[in-house]
């Protein structure tokens, strides 16, 4: 029996180990001139793997969708993912806040070590081929550079990414062919993004850059659920991203598209009680500036300064009940997203209506799906690869289980 596994980041990869290892034949195509791509340029900065969470609230970092990835994630979990790494002689830690990496903190390693357990394995590879959808025979049909090619395979599994970063190879290129074939499917939105908002050209200019460290944001949802996270992000020129901004971007994202506008409220100092900032920031201040007496009596100086006087006027900025009530929530109105192909993964795509318990597209038999391109979003933190690496799983052991149920007699 024959698996072809169209697109080789982490689900196509996952799906293929797993359907190699219950005796398939298994190949994989992806459209870029090598795999797992989006993979390595993520664990640049470090690859976070996974959690070290409780699995109950793990399984709440996918919002709406917990629970139909609740039966693939506890399949796979955040200790599968471990268990998973150790068997490719890659040891993991888990970090002062609970993330889960690779001991050098390295994808590649990881990665080479994967393939050449895959290629062990008996899984065959063919870059640069770009899936097209299927011919007049039902036959897989992908354009290569020596021209388009047919494929006959057994069943399919489908993990072809998101929107996000398409020079990478997720450009979606994927929905017209499954709209074509009424898949139901939610338009693709920008997922742990930036956002735009309007500085000033002296605040844009003197902190474009510079990193947030330590602040509390507070979100507030279209249903009107407060959110609170804590962490740092980073000043762009034209907004705000990073890390406790992509926690919260969903919620953001939702409020933007409902209203047009979000408002993103920060804790400048975390830890210190609003009325003790009131008291401190009353204390005469003799011959300092007010900037100085902000630094010793609050902790606030250099951005989250350059943040008090980006907001308030500056009879706010000098009147001490004002100021500490904007030190605990100053907000910051955000007018935008910023583009898709900018974010670091993707919400929307194949609605799991669509999809079986084995991952398999009712309209589509013998056709799985897996990893970004279904309809589920997460922040980082190694949600989104637990997530990805969990489906793969699963659509692999789907598809083998179908093919055992359908043609008992030639296994």
């Amino acid at each position: 029996m024959k698996i072809a596994i169209i697109g080789g980041g982490p689900a196509g990869l996952m799906a293929a180990e797993t359907a190699v290892a219950g005796g398939a034949q298994v190949e994989i195509y992806d459209a870029m001139a090598s795999v797992g791509r989006k993979f390595l340029l993520a664990g640049k900065g470090g690859l976070n793997l996974t959690h070290s969470e409780p699995l109950d609230t793990f399984l709440t970092r996918y919002g709406s969708r917990w629970a139909q990835l609740m039966p693939t994630i506890r399949s796979f979990g955040p200790g599968e993912v471990r268990d998973w790494a150790q068997r490719l002689g890659i040891t993991t830690f888990v970090g002062t806040s609970g993330r889960i990496f690779p001991t050098d903190l390295k994808a590649a390693p990881l990665l080479r070590a994967w393939l050449r357990r895959l290629r062990k394995a008996g899984v065959q590879f063919h870059v640069r081929h770009r899936w097209c959808g299927w011919d007049g025979q039902g036959q897989l049909q992908f354009a290569t550079p020596q021209g388009t090619r047919s494929i006959l395979a057994d069943a399919v599994v489908l993990a072809l990414g998101g929107g996000s970063w398409p020079k990478l190879g997720s450009d979606a290129a994927w929905i017209p062919i499954l709209e074509e074939r009424r898949v139901p499917m939610k338009p693709l939105q920008p997922a742990n993004c930036g956002f735009d908002l309007k500085w000033t050209d002296h605040f844009r200019t003197k902190y474009a850059g510079h990193p947030v460290k330590t602040v509390g944001v507070v979100v507030k949802t279209v249903d009107n659920v407060v959110i609170r996270r804590q962490g740092e992000f980073i000043i762009t020129e034209s907004g705000v991203e990073g890390g406790v901004i992509y926690s919260v971007s969903a919620g953001l994202r939702d409020v933007i598209a409902a209203k047009g506008v979000a408002t993103l409220r920060l804790d400048l100092a975390p830890g210190r009680e609003v009325q003790r900032l009131i008291k401190d920031l009353s204390q005469p201040r003799g011959k300092r500036t007010i900037a100085t007496q902000l630094e010793r009596r609050a902790g606030v100086v250099g951005v989250k300064a350059g943040l008090l006087r980006e907001v308030l006027s500056k009879e706010e900025f000098a009147d001490p009940v004002r100021l500490a009530a904007a030190i605990k929530s100053l907000p910051l109105r955000l007018v935008a997203t910023r583009p898709m192909e900018e974010a670091i993964s993707t919400a929307g795509g194949v609605k799991f209506e669509g999809l079986d318990e084995q991952l398999m597209f009712r309209r589509l038999p013998g056709v799985f799906g897996a990893g970004e391109m279904l309809d589920w979003e997460a922040p980082t933190g190694g949600y989104l690869l637990t997530a990805c690496l969990a489906t793969g799983h699963a659509a692999g052991a789907g598809a083998l289980k179908w093919l055992r149920e359908r043609r008992p007699a030639s296994l």
